[in-house]
């Protein structure tokens, strides 16, 4: 018999179940259920139907325990296996001729209105109905769906190819998004570091036994940086908003605003640092809760107390501050939002983003950092006014992000010369090495990413052999014989190195050099530091070039790395400032600020009155010479030669308060002679 003689007779079966004529129905439910409890009773004729309907409900509980892929080809070969609509009706017409009288007669007596023979008719525009919608539906399908009716009944062959082509299919998908977000693209979730929180110490030890929300408490702005707290101030707009200035080439740009009420706020809070006393600071911000520069100056003021919570609290506010004067088209994680640094109103988001930062890495958080870290790189990636760069290779390594500082690198070198920078010089090659040693690579990928590590790390050591001796200083390493001896590593490479290099070195070292602690990274460094000296001693020509670029180059660091050295406060790279940075008064709420600032309104000059409110030190000088200014500016009814004297003098009292700081810290004070000295004298204290 062949199949489609099969496929009828099949057909035949299911139009005489009037139990599976369900999914034909569309208006006529309660009749069909009737109909269906009086074939019931009538089990003669039915009973081949009934064993035919058995076998498919069996065959149905097994399809409902595989996945929705072989449901969908139950349901194609459902579909290949409906009845058409002549057939459908000649199963019908069979039904009803057989036992209509006896319907006839059990619904007269029991509903006299009742008719059986109009409840073909429903059922038939139902089925052509549907089969049209089925026939569209098979119509506009793929190239895979002919695949799939190509294979026939074999259900292990249909499932290969479903798969094979929804895989492939999936991971172009996926691959090709995350290939087309920029590099410093941020995520949302990234930015909340109870998410990471969350992922090394689980839910319940991060939130702990907090208490639900109260039903009546106020609903505030939802944020992404910070959120508010219950111990903050009621917040009220401070008089700060954000503008557009301009959009070109797919970027927008734009800038912060203080109003009126703000700006008179600004020049208070100037007074109050001229002041000196952090107690005018504290009594504006009473009046003041969310003004932006007093809370970071007080975070400064706290922090030096070691009043951690306080100070990252004061930076959370202020944030939440500008958030909320966010601009509608201002994004924070697709990187084409702008923010010019040389207007003041800007600088202060640049100041409190990286302070966040810093308390976030403190506080155990390096993959959130990292998102800060690339969200203030976007703002002005070209300038770059912190100088990020300088810091972003530390966080990726903190946070195990290898994959994404191998694609930085690999994107800006040939724009941005990454590798003249000794920080992603040995990065770079610390990310590859840790790429090499992960479990899942595969063995010949691992051989090429160890084979480009140890060629990364060689050239590194080249370019910048000062950075050795100091590293392993700090990682408390006692440095081979051979090594401490050697010309190359040993203190000539530190001495005759430019000071903007030695600035950058320092830098690097005093940062990132508990990442080459771990047991095997300084194995792998041992063996390449040999190398290296091997190329040394046999006159390699690299070695001679890297030797000329560290003399024509890093003659002066720029003022960004300056401004980072300031922010970063370590101490190693604090001692490499040069002189005219150090001689400048630094304010922490604009610390070195850019020579070319763009000033949208000026602080009014302060009348002769207001001399009472300067400080001590600036009234001993004004005594002395009546046309002195602490700030170094101009009075008009000065003339030219006082002006000049009274710079002069300013410059000297700097020169000498960096003097007294110095000397206050590098006081040494004598340790008393120990018990176990033999040179003692036994009878000294008889």
């Amino acid at each position: 018999m062949s199949s489609r003689a099969l496929r009828r007779l099949k057909g035949k079966q299911r139009g005489q179940e009037a139990l599976d004529l369900g999914y034909l129905q569309l208006d006529v439910g309660e009749e069909a259920a009737e109909l269906g409890e009086e074939d019931e009773q009538d089990e003669g004729p039915l009973e081949p139907a009934k064993k035919s309907s058995s076998r498919k409900a069996k065959k149905n509980k097994s399809q409902k325990n595989l996945s929705n892929i072989y449901e969908l080809i139950c349901d194609a070969e459902t579909e290949s296996e409906k009845p058409t609509d002549e057939e459908l009706g000649v199963g019908l017409g069979h039904l009803d001729g057989e036992e209509s009288k006896e319907k006839r007669d059990s619904q007269e007596t029991e509903k006299g209105e009742r008719q059986p023979e109009p409840e073909t008719e429903p059922c038939n525009v139902g089925s052509k109905a549907s089969r049209k919608k089925k026939k569209k539906k098979k119509k506009t399908t793929t190239g895979d769906t002919q695949q799939v009716e190509a294979a026939g009944d074999d259900i292990d062959a249909l499932l290969e190819t479903i798969e094979k082509t929804n895989g492939i299919s999936y991971q172009n998908e996926s691959c090709g998004s995350s290939d087309n977000r920029s590099v410093l693209y941020v995520e949302h979730k990234n930015l909340n570091p109870e998410t990471e929180l969350k992922r090394y110490f689980g839910a319940r030890a991060v939130l702990g036994d907090q208490r639900p929300r109260q039903r009546q408490r106020q609903f505030h702005r939802s944020t992404w940086m910070t959120v508010l707290k219950d111990t903050w101030p009621r917040f009220s707009r401070p008089g700060i908003s954000m503008s557009l200035l301009e959009s070109k080439e797919g970027l927008q740009y734009f800038t912060f605003e203080h109003n009126r009420d703000y700006q008179q706020v600004q020049f208070k809070f100037l007074d109050a640092v001229e002041s000196m006393d952090p107690n005018n600071i504290v009594a504006l911000l009473q009046m003041n809760p969310y003004h932006i520069d007093s809370l970071l100056q007080l975070s400064d003021v706290c922090r030096i107390q070691e009043d951690q919570e306080m100070a990252r609290d004061l930076v959370e506010r202020a944030l939440y501050s500008f958030e909320c004067a966010f601009h509608p088209v201002f994004s924070l994680t697709s990187g084409t939002s702008r923010l010019g640094y040389l207007r003041p109103e800007n600088r202060a988001f640049y100041l409190a983003l990286f302070k966040h930062m810093m308390f976030l890495e403190k506080r155990g958080c390096p993959r959130t950092a990292l998102e800060y870290c690339k969200l203030i790189l976007s703002l002005d990636p070209e300038n770059d006014p912190l100088c990020m760069l300088l810091l972003v290779d530390y966080l990726a390594l903190r946070s195990r992000e290898y994959s994404a500082l191998i694609r930085l690198y690999e994107e800006w070198e040939v724009h941005r010369n990454l590798s003249q920078l000794p920080n992603f010089a040995f990065s770079v090659a610390l990310a590859y090495y840790h790429l090499s040693q992960q479990d899942d690579m595969v063995q010949s990928e691992s051989a090429r990413m160890k084979q480009k590590s140890d060629q990364l790390l060689q050239t590194a050591l080249i370019m910048f052999p000062s950075v050795l001796m100091p590293l392993l200083d700090l990682c408390t390493v006692q440095p081979d014989a051979t090594v401490s001896s050697h010309v190359f590593f040993g203190p000539k490479s530190q001495m005759g190195q430019p000071p903007a290099l030695n600035e950058l070195v320092s830098l690097y070292v005093g940062r990132s050099y508990a990442l080459w602690k771990e047991g095997g990274v300084m194995v792998w460094l041992e063996g390449n530091v040999g190398e290296v000296l091997r190329r040394v001693d046999s006159k390699d020509p690299f070695v001679e070039d890297c030797e000329n670029k560290r003399k024509l180059r890093y003659q002066s660091a720029p003022r960004n790395i300056h401004r980072h050295v300031i922010l970063s406060e370590i101490k190693e790279a604090t001692a490499t400032l040069p002189l005219e940075v150090t001689t400048q008064p630094l304010m922490g709420f604009d610390p070195l600020p850019p020579l070319d600032s763009v000033v949208s309104y000026t602080r009014p000059e302060r009348q002769n009155g207001a001399a009472s409110n300067e400080s001590t030190l600036s009234l001993f000088f004004r005594s002395l010479l009546p046309n002195f200014n602490m700030q170094g500016g101009v009075r008009p009814e000065d003339d030219r030669e006082v002006a000049r004297a009274g710079r002069e003098l300013n410059q000297e009292v700097n020169r000498l308060m960096v003097a007294m700081r110095d000397m206050l810290a590098n006081i040494q004070f004598q340790e008393p002679p120990r018990e176990d000295n033999p040179e003692r004298d036994e009878e000294e204290w008889d």
